[in-house]
């Protein structure tokens, strides 16, 4: 009977797993971005950084951070506000690229694996609702019989892995529509001046929202 709760359970974590993956959020909105402005390759190594920078909160918010995060306002505010700034500055980055594309002949192509991989490593790192998410979601499928913390880190690596994989779904689509729309006769400086600007609205929205969600 226990073992059939909590297989029960774990089910029912992995569906709700899924559909909170599977609903685009500021994570699925930056990747997509991404991966129109500098291809498949770069969506996918950002994915990585993502599911570190997820991970990396997941242990904190095992470890009690979140706890003190939804108790100190000053503290969560801090971290939101970094977060959004480096998207910010993300942006800016994109459009001024953007404009030197229009001033010169293209140079050079997708930023290199491990500069996509860390960035997205740092959009998902400094992003506070995503510990106070999985402080929130997490204790509803630990059994109290058993250690509180091994569950939580391995329910958080599971949620993770399936966000990777819905996120890599995204990215995927993504990257079959970026030559088409490129086929259409856009140029590559427009497309750095979308994605800059998806990039700053995106840092306005994290900076103003409020501690919701984590995707």
């Amino acid at each position: 009977m226990t073992h059939y709760a909590i297989s029960s359970t774990f089910a029912v974590f992995l569906f709700a797993s899924l559909v909170l993956a599977v609903t685009p959020g500021p994570a699925v909105i930056y990747l997509i971005t991404r991966t129109l402005s500098h291809g498949r390759s770069a969506g996918l190594a950002s994915i990585g950084g993502l599911a570190l920078g997820n991970l990396g909160n997941a242990a904190m918010a095992s470890l009690g951070l979140a706890a003190v995060l939804a108790i100190s306002a000053q503290a969560f505010t801090a971290v939101k506000l970094a977060g959004a700034a480096y998207l910010v500055y993300l942006g800016i980055r994109e459009i001024r690229r953007a404009g030197a594309d229009g001033r010169s002949a293209p140079r050079g192509g997708p930023p290199p694996p491990n500069k996509a991989f860390r960035d997205g490593f740092w959009v998902g790192f400094l992003n506070p609702k995503t510990a106070l998410f999985f402080a929130a979601f997490l204790p509803q499928f630990v059994d109290p019989a058993g250690s509180p913390l091994a569950q939580s880190l391995t329910l958080s690596a599971v949620f993770v892995l399936i966000a990777s994989c819905t996120d890599t779904l995204y990215v995927l689509a993504a990257g079959m529509l970026g030559p088409k729309i490129m086929g259409l006769g856009a140029r590559p400086s427009v497309g750095r001046y979308l994605s800059g600007a998806s990039f700053i609205a995106l840092g306005i929205f994290v900076a103003l929202s409020g501690p919701r969600s984590a995707k």
